[in-house]
């Protein structure tokens, strides 16, 4: 019998209608179709508070982060705002850190699937900035990314589609998300070698820099 994977969907925004929402939960249904089973983080309703060195993780903060590290793979979906992710995308990745003293830390291993949507002619800087995110946190982005463009010509204020090409994209992305991730789940990519390099170049820790 082939094992369960796990996928988790972490996105949206903290508009009332979301086109990167309603295409990470495109995403996610191409995921089950892959036999995985799937978990939805909409970061609208998390309302999590900004990240804080040190500060305590109220209880949305842990069950986010108790998802993430159970996961085999993730689906992530921001705007663009101003070339980049949103603000609010960004505050749930920085409390991830909260991963960082679990073994393996943080993304280490889990296959990374995403998507960005755009108000504009461009999409693809937000892509960028969170594939640099998940090699930082040791994770593994697949080659195909979904980057929408004009958003606003894809999906109405329900959420719903009206570009079936872009729709199967989406769910092709989770498909290989489900695909790649249950290949690393039966032969784990980072060995023992590369653990140590990583500790070797381990970044200064917070409580480093607080006792400095």
């Amino acid at each position: 019998m082939t094992e369960k994977i796990k996928v988790v969907g972490l996105g949206g925004s903290l508009a009332a209608s979301s086109s990167s929402l309603a295409a990470l939960k495109i995403a996610l249904e191409g995921a089950a179709e892959g036999s995985a089973r799937t978990e939805l983080f909409d970061l609208r309703a998390l309302e999590l508070p900004m990240y804080a060195p040190g500060a305590d993780a109220p209880d949305s903060v842990r069950r986010l982060c108790e998802a993430v590290y159970e996961a085999d793979g993730l689906l992530w979906s921001s705007p663009l705002y101003h070339g980049t992710i949103s603000g609010v995308f960004k505050n749930a990745l920085d409390w991830l850190e909260l991963l960082g003293d679990r073994h393996p830390s943080y993304l280490t291993d889990k296959v990374v699937g995403l998507i960005s949507t755009a108000g504009g002619a461009q999409g693809l800087q937000a892509v960028n900035t969170m594939e640099f995110i998940v090699r930082a946190l040791r994770g593994w982005s697949v080659p195909l990314v979904i980057p929408i463009a004009q958003a606003w010509r894809v999906f109405d204020d329900e959420g719903n589609m009206s570009d079936p090409k872009i729709g199967e994209q989406l769910r092709s992305l989770g498909r290989e998300v489900t695909r790649a991730a249950r290949r690393f789940k039966t032969r784990v990519p980072t060995t023992p070698d590369v653990e140590r390099a990583e500790a070797q170049v381990q970044p200064i820790s917070e409580a480093e820099i607080a006792s400095a």
